[in-house]
Parts: structure tokens; sequence; C-alpha cells
């Protein structure tokens, strides 16, 4: 099959939903021969609910940096499906992904096979890639909480939680403790974890099941912990080690704490067999690029494409927003009905003129009607509309920021940029 028709064939498995639990993974592992002898990659799984994408890119783009042949693993994409799998950071191509998928999706069809989900092959893909392209380590981002996520399936030479809030509440508890139990439920017996989110009751969550599972710590603000340094610069300590400033690749001040999780990681990695020099780490963390991340594009007016999905990703962009220059201001925003858009809008208001409100081309997608009931502004006919009458109302000096769903803004960055993009996933 070439590339589309395989895309449009994986694609169709989301009709058989959001499944969670490891057994049908680690059957689909089992069948397809991918025992950890066979796989001979190390990996380190990074969850939390914001963050865990930022970090995964900051490790991998320095453990390329000291020359290990790396694997990334992260969902969802943003335009293209080769984007979930990275090898030594380019997208795999889709000449490699159309066959890669319709060699699994004959595999799915034989009897015997596990009826596995969109992400678990979508996981088996990228883990026979990586181990086919001899990828000396791959950083593995987790789909959806951690306990129950198919990645879980596979061996972690290291664990990693970023920042835990409040998102997916209907399947991952509806308080920061139960949620955080289920983001610990990556931590395995004997395997270092790494520990970002802050906030005692999380804290307590998550140390308790890394006690429980005998794995050492790193705790953020204990063990390690991000310097400010000057012009925007930011330096770290780790176990008392003080690593020199460098200026981040990514743009946000909570992109500090990722970095200082990244170094932490990077840092326990060495013990594992798997050294990072300091050049190579502030290599990495400078070169690291991870885009509808506060993601800046100059022009009249400049656009700013932020993938905020969530009231603590709302928050973080508009702590950004309150440090720029006052100019015209217009938000367009999209995103899915279960999300806790009132208070999403609320944090963002304060900090725009003008709001535009699109739909992304999802059954999940919350309508214009429910969003202008929350914040008033206009419904636009399409991402096309949407950034025409952005772009009128911001003017040559201002600024439109694009942000909310990942899906929203993956429409709006292609059409703004001129990009190519797969059809949405319809789930």
């Amino acid at each position: 099959m070439k590339y589309a028709q395989a895309i449009e064939r994986l694609y169709s498995l989301s009709a058989r939903g959001m499944r969670v639990g490891i057994e049908r993974m680690q059957a689909g592992l089992a069948f397809r021969g991918l025992g950890p002898e066979a796989l001979r990659v190390p990996f380190i799984q990074v969850a939390g609910t914001n963050g865990k994408g930022s970090v995964s890119m900051l490790i991998a783009e320095s453990l390329r940096a000291a020359g290990y042949r790396t694997g990334l693993y992260t969902s969802p994409h943003l335009h293209r499906y080769t984007e979930r799998v990275r090898i030594d950071g380019e997208p795999l191509h889709t000449r490699e992904a159309a066959r890669r998928i319709t060699e699994l999706l004959a595999w799915a069809e034989q009897p015997g096979a596990p009826e596995l989900s969109f992400f678990e092959i979508g996981t088996l893909l990228a883990v026979e890639a990586f181990r086919d392209h001899r990828c000396d380590v791959a950083v593995i981002e987790v789909g959806l909480g951690g306990r129950l996520d198919a990645t879980t399936a596979l061996p972690a030479t290291l664990s990693v939680i970023t920042r835990i809030a409040k998102d997916h509440e209907q399947m991952l508890g509806d308080t920061l403790p139960k949620i955080a139990a289920e983001k610990a439920g990556i931590i395995r017996e004997g395997v270092p974890v790494i520990v970002g989110s802050p906030g005692a009751a999380v804290q307590r969550v998550i140390l308790a099941q890394a006690r429980r599972m005998r794995a050492p710590v790193s705790l953020i603000g204990r063990d390690f912990r991000a310097l400010a340094g000057r012009a925007g610069r930011v330096g770290f300590e780790v176990k008392g080690q003080r690593i020199p400033s460098v200026q981040l690749g990514l743009a946000g001040e909570y992109q500090r704490d990722n970095a200082a999780i990244a170094v932490a990681a990077l840092t326990a990695l060495g013990a594992r067999g798997l050294p990072v020099s300091k050049a190579a780490l502030r290599e990495g963390l400078a070169q690291a690029r991870w885009p509808a991340r506060l993601e800046r594009h100059a022009g009249e007016p400049e656009l700013l494409f932020d993938a905020a999905h969530n009231p603590d990703g709302c928050a973080a962009l508009a702590r950004y927003l309150e440090a720029e220059r006052p100019r015209p201001r217009v938000l367009i925003f999209g995103v899915m009905a279960d999300k806790d858009y009132p208070q999403m809008l609320r944090l963002l208001a304060p900090h725009v003129e003008q709001v535009i409100y699109v739909e992304p081309q999802l059954p999940r997608a919350a309508m214009a009607e429910q969003l202008q009931a929350c914040l008033p502004g206009t419904a636009a006919r399409d991402a096309r509309d949407a950034l025409r009458r952005a772009r009128s109302a911001a003017g040559s000096g201002g600024l439109v920021i694009c942000a909310g769903s990942i899906f929203a803004v993956a429409e709006l960055r292609a059409r703004a940029l001129g990009l190519k993009s797969d059809p949405l996933i319809r789930m």
C-alpha cells in the first residue's frame, strides 16, 4: 500500500475506541517475537500531564548530540503520522511507514493475533523501527496515563514523570493524587525514576510507589533544580553538581523545569551505561525544537502557535503573554468538549483583545456556541477564515495566537505555513 492508503487503514482502527491496559500490548510483543533480548534497545519512558513531549525531545536531542543513534516516539503528531517515530531527529520516511503499517495490519489479521488498537499498532511500529535501525537508545512518551498505557509493556532503563495537572479526568481520576497514582504506574522494580512534578500531595503518591518498587528517586527541588542565569539563560544543579548555564532552544519559563528534568534524567543515564558529556548536554538543550509549543513565526502580524490544551497549559501561555510587550492580540481558539474550557478561557481572556473560535473536525470538538457562552467571540467557518479574520483584526504590528487542542493548532499551522497534513483521526 502507498502511504495515504496505509494511513487510512491504520486510522480505521480508531473505531475500536481508546483502550487501556497493557495485556494486549504484551501479547502483541510476544506474538511478534519482541522480548527484551530481541529488542536490544534501552528505553526511557516519559509520563506526565504537561511537558512530557518537551522533556522527551530534550533528552533525545542531548543523547543524539552525545553520538548515540537515538529513537524518539511521541504522540499525537502535529501534521503527519511519521512525526511520531523519529530516528536521529528525522521523522520516519513515508515509504518506510507505509511498508511497516501494511505489514503490521496484515499480521494483525492472522488467527491468534491480539486485536490491537490504533495506538498499540503504532507502538509496535516504533519499537520495530528502533530495533531495525539499530538505535542505541529510545525515548518513549506515554500516550495516556501510565499504569495502563501500551508503552508500559516495554522494558524501561529509566522512568521520568513530568508535571502533573488535571486532564483526562474521566479516565485518570478527578484529583491530582489519583492522576499521580496512574502516572506513577510506570515505575518499575529497581528502575530509577526522575520526578519533575511539584506539589506535596502529588509527590507523596509517587514517592510511595517508588518505595514499593524499590526504585531510586531523583526529586525536583530536592535532588535537582533549574538555576536562573543572565539574559534568559538557565543553569542546573543535580545532586550537588552544577552545570553551566545555557540558552534553551525552547521558549517559555516552564521549559526551565522541563530542561532540569531532562538534565537529571541524562545524569542518571550515565550510571546506566549511557554517559552524556556536559558539552553534548548543552548542545542538545540549545538545539531542541518542539513545534506548536510557544512557536513564533515572524510576519505582519506575527503568529504564535501553542498547543495549550488544558488549564495548566493555558496558565503557562498566559504567563508568557503577560511578559510580552503590549500590542493588539487576537486569539484563535479550538478545543475538545471534554476539557475545562471555561477555566482555559478565563486564564487567556485578560491577555487578548479579541477571540475567534474554530471547531476541530472531530466528533469530540467543543462547538463555538459552547465557547461563546464562556467568553464572547466570533465563530469562523474554518482555519482559513479564522486566520484571515485574525490577521485583519491584529494588524501589521499585532500578534495572532493559535491555541487550544493540538488538532485545532495543527490545522491552523498547516494552513498558515502551507504544510501538508494527514487526515484527522476520527475518535
